[in-house]
Order: structure tokens, then sequence, then C-alpha cells
């Protein structure tokens, strides 16, 4: 008996990031020293304020019993106090705020409590694997909407009316990510504005996914669908503060919107979890409440890490859009490389320059033609990958022809390729 039998793994697609990730662990077992450009793991240190704060707060014995589900009321007060002074929009942490494990896990429970069996939720491709699959695990289809190469909402309505207009049943949700993980596109608030309009005519909930919302580099900080008016009416928005604050390993996250989602999710998360340990939500409201140059740090540390990247791979002959939010670059396969496709180049590039990279096939079909770079790692081994995939780059013939040899297989070392 194996896994193979179970109904809702059935629905799920082999994971593209596992082969990558067996490949790594070969590769270090060894002796290689990979850099690791794939996962968008935060490598910088949360600040020492909140973890003192966490310390603080685990010393007292009675912060170790059950939490509360939907988030302790100072931290969903917080969240209400950030949400008017980053977005000028008023929340009653009450009714239209809930925290959650991690942005991840409130979409994905979200799905849960609102999707029927043959439900459709329109999701851009490409996208982050738990914006489509939350919903296939939880029984419904999900319309896959091509992502244009601009965030024009005169390219991309077209294509979201196209996918409403051949839906059966009618959709039930349409999920946003700006900025967008894996992409880096953003959008503005005209944007929304439209796409609120849309979705209002439609009757369509509008799921929208902030997690990147302070991660921004061209002095233009992203903008939520919440400050569209009458958004709530239809809107609910995932926020996260793994990124924002280098919580990663934290899970913590929220949901704020429409009175209705957020009711649905406040029940179904009561049938699932006790809520995040409270000293961590003790330690989030600190953060959210306490000084905020931990965020300008971080924001001025992956924008340098970006112009390196950017920089240097053109330099490289790679030429690749720099974006301006997000923590990620998403890069088109060089053209000498692009008839391989993303998973094989991935390989490529890290059996023979020690940089692993995320397939764009990993978050849906039309993103096969690029792949996804994290910006995870500091300036000087940055410069490093980048001189490594300057010696693949250099010589396309010589290094395509030992990948599909099997040349090196992540145990050749990169000076075996002078």
């Amino acid at each position: 008996m194996d896994d193979s039998e179970f109904h809702r793994l059935k629905r799920l697609p082999p994971y593209v990031f596992a082969e990558v990730n067996a490949m790594k662990a070969r590769a270090r077992a060894a002796g290689q020293d990979v850099i690791d450009l794939g996962m968008g793991n935060p490598d910088l240190p949360t600040a020492p304020h909140i973890v003192a704060k966490l310390a603080e707060a685990a010393a007292n014995p009675r912060a170790h019993g059950y939490s509360a589900s939907r988030g302790i009321p100072g931290l969903r007060k917080a969240q209400a106090a950030y949400y008017e002074r980053r977005f000028g929009v008023e929340l009653d942490p009450e009714s239209e705020i809930i925290v959650t494990l991690g942005s991840k896990e409130g979409l994905a429970n979200l799905a849960q409590a609102i999707t029927s069996p043959g439900d459709t939720v329109l999701v851009p491709n490409p996208s982050y694997p738990i914006h489509p699959y939350g919903f296939i695990i939880a029984g419904g289809s999900v319309r896959h909407i091509p992502v244009p190469g601009s965030t024009s909402i005169e390219d991309f309505l077209p294509a979201l009316e196209r996918a409403v207009r051949h839906a059966v049943p009618k959709p039930l949700a349409l999920v946003l990510n700006y900025p967008s993980n894996p992409t880096a596109q953003v959008v503005d608030l005209d944007f929304y504005a439209a796409i609120v309009d849309f979705c209002k005519r439609q009757g369509i909930w509008i799921l929208s996914d902030l997690a990147y919302a302070e991660i921004y580099f061209d002095g233009v900080p992203p903008p939520s669908v919440l400050q569209v008016p009458g958004a709530r009416d239809i809107a609910i928005e995932f926020t996260s503060m793994s990124k924002t604050y280098s919580m990663a390993g934290w899970r913590m996250g929220f949901a704020a919107g429409n009175k209705t989602l957020i009711q649905a999710l406040t029940r179904i998360k009561s049938y699932l979890d006790y809520g995040a340990f409270t000293p961590i939500q003790v330690a989030a409201t600190a953060a959210l409440n306490g000084p905020q140059d931990c965020i300008v740090e971080a924001r001025n540390t992956y924008k340098e890490r970006r112009d390196v990247l950017i920089e240097g791979l053109k330099g490289a002959g790679w030429d690749l859009p720099s974006p301006s939010a997000s923590m990620f670059a998403w890069a088109p396969l060089p053209k000498d490389f692009a008839e391989l496709g993303s998973l094989a180049f991935s390989k490529l590039l890290l059996t023979q320059a020690n940089v692993a990279l995320s397939p764009g096939i990993g978050f849906g079909e039309h993103g096969d033609a690029h792949v996804r770079i994290a910006l995870v790692e500091n300036k000087h081994r940055i410069r490093q990958a980048v001189r490594n995939i300057r010696q693949v780059l250099a010589d396309p013939g010589r290094s395509i022809d030992l990948y599909l040899r099997g040349v090196g297989d992540n145990i050749t070392p990169i000076k075996a390729r002078a």
C-alpha cells in the first residue's frame, strides 16, 4: 500500500521542486558548495527587540496553554493599526481581521471553508503553488489565467473576461498576488479598482495575497485591494510577517477584509487549530507596534542584492528584468538554453555551476520559459553565483552537451570545467 490510493493526493501533480531539492541534497552530500537561490527563505535575522519580546513572553508559565484560534485581541488591533497607517484603511479587529499560521495556511483553510466539489476558482498562471492547489485539495477545480507580460489592466482584463465567459460553473473566486511570487510583477490601485468593479458585477470573490507588501525598491509602496472603495464587499486579503520581519519560521500571518469570508475562515479554523503559540503572537504584536527600522534595513538589503544580481548577470550575457518589488527576479531562460525548458536548465546550473534556482514550470505551465531567482544570499555569494553562471553561459554548446550526457550529476566541482 502507498499514498497513491488517497483521493486528494491523486489530484496533486508531482512536486517539481522535489527533483531540484533532491539534487541539492546529493550535491551537498558530495561536498559541493551549493549557492541556493531557489527557495524564498529569508536569511536576514529577526530584529532583536522582537526576539526579546518572544523570550519575555515565553518565560511566563501562564503563556504555554492553548491560545486563541482567531488571534489574541492585541495582535488583531495591531494589524488594524498597520492597515490604517500604511493603506489608510480602517478595519474592525473583531469582525474584519483574523490571525493565521502564515498567509499560506490562511488561504488553504479559506479554500476548505468556501469550496464545494466542482467549484471553479480563477488563478493566474504562473502563480505560487498554494493558490491553485489549495482549492484543488479542497475539491474544487481551477481555471488558469495566463499572466500577460505586463500588468496593464488593458492586458489582464480581457484574459479575465474570457476565463469567466468560458468557465462552467460560474467562478467562485479570483486569486490575486501582487507583488507577485514568482513573477515579481506589481500593480497600481487603478488595476485593483477595475478588478473590483468587474468581480462585483460578476458576483466573484477576490482573494488577495499581499505577502510582499513591504519588500519594494523604487519608492512606490504596493497598494492593497482594500483601498478600493467597496472592495470589502467581495475581497479578503492575506498578509504575512515572514518576509516583512524575517519571521518565516514563526508562522504568523493575517486575513483582513470581507466579514463573511473572515467568519467562514474563523469557523473552520476553530475546528483545525488553537492558533499560534501565545508568546509568538505577543512578539508579533511588538513587531507591528514597535520601531520599523528593521523593515527599511531589509528592504535596502534586498535592493542591494537585486542590483548586484541584475548587473552581474547582464555582464555575463543574461539580461533580465529588474524587479521593483518582492525578493525574486523572474528570469527568461537565456536564448541558447531556451529549448531545454526551465527544469532542465535549473538542473544544468546546479550540476555545472553549483547554483540552485527554482524552475518556472513549478509555478505552472506558463512559467516554463523562466526561472525564479531568490535574493536570499549575501552580495558576496550572489557575485560568486554570477561568476559560476558566467562559465556556463560562455560555452552553451558544451554546457548542454555535458548536461545531456549526464556528466557531473552534482559531483563535478566547478574547477573541473576549466
